[in-house]
């Protein structure tokens, strides 16, 4: 469900229109419904008293709970991962164990054809994308990853935790919005980029290019975004290395188009423009996800 665009030197990721439902605790036979705990943590609000939990995935089964996310699939949507890439779904790609999510994009060793339900097409690579479309939606709040971004030492490789809205109530992107908490580029390994995105947007101030991260494919890193009607906060291992904000008239009209639900996205693909892989770039890549918490 990405699609890169160029901002200056760097590539901004974006997804399809989308419709789905906000789901909360579901009830179960043993008795009243079960709530998330988001590892008993209760971040404080910027504006004074603190978040309540509401979703978690610590990744703790052996297949992704479909309560919660859909595998994005090609051959279902017709989304193409770029101009040559396959969204698919199948073990290789998607894989729950050991308490994560491991996403995972090949560059396959020769073409194949990628099936569309809006016309099959010549690909080159298999990426992946989970997301929550159809299952969890949210305005406002906190939301964090906690992910090992690739193993990778040249250009080519682009991983990305973000959020799209469910709707595009004010039109096709980016009127409607998208808001990066983590763009992750091997062209520049040693920086993760938040970013929002919307129409009117200047992209050298609504792009963080100061969030050093190092060792981002190493270890794993805390990811997260306060979302208010009038700021975008986020934060990398608990510092907070970028803000965003505007006023209603510059060039938003009031919180629009951050005032609708969004939901959560997580991508594993190769990179484009000045990411686009070399010859050295290597043939597979594997983001994995230990935990993903939101609060209102």
């Amino acid at each position: 469900m990405i699609r890169a665009r160029i901002i200056g030197t760097l590539v901004a990721a974006s997804a399809a229109l989308a419709t789905m439902t906000i789901v909360g605790a579901e009830p179960t036979a043993a008795g009243p419904p079960v709530r998330p705990s988001c590892g008993g943590e209760k971040p404080l609000k910027l504006a004074g008293g603190k978040y309540a939990c509401s979703f978690e995935e610590e990744f703790n089964g052996s297949t992704l709970d479909p309560k919660k996310w859909m595998v994005q699939e090609t051959a279902i949507t017709g989304m193409p991962a770029g101009t040559d890439g396959c969204y698919v779904n199948d073990a290789d790609h998607v894989k729950v164990a050991n308490g994560v999510l491991s996403l995972t994009s090949r560059i396959e060793p020769a073409p194949f054809i990628c099936k569309s339900p809006y016309g099959d097409y010549e690909a080159t690579k298999t990426t992946s994308t989970v997301t929550s479309w159809g299952r969890f939606a949210q305005t406002y709040g906190r939301f964090d990853f906690r992910a090992k971004f690739p193993v990778a030492t040249a250009p080519g490789v682009h991983s990305a935790l973000w959020l799209y809205p469910q709707n595009q109530t004010y039109g096709g992107w980016p009127k409607s919005g998208e808001i990066d908490v983590a763009e992750w580029f091997t062209g520049d390994p040693t920086t993760v980029y938040p970013s929002v995105h919307y129409e009117g947007e200047d992209p050298f101030s609504s792009t963080g290019f100061n969030c050093p991260v190092p060792g981002a494919d190493s270890g794993f890193h805390r990811y997260g975004v306060e979302w208010t009607p009038t700021v975008m906060r986020f934060f990398y291992d608990g510092n907070v290395c970028f803000s965003h904000s505007w006023t209603p008239d510059a060039p938003l009209t009031g919180s629009q188009p951050f005032d609708q639900p969004f939901y959560l996205v997580m991508t594993q693909v190769f990179g484009s423009g000045w990411n686009y892989p070399t010859s050295s770039t290597p043939t597979t890549a594997t983001m994995q996800v230990d935990w993903v918490r939101v609060w209102r």
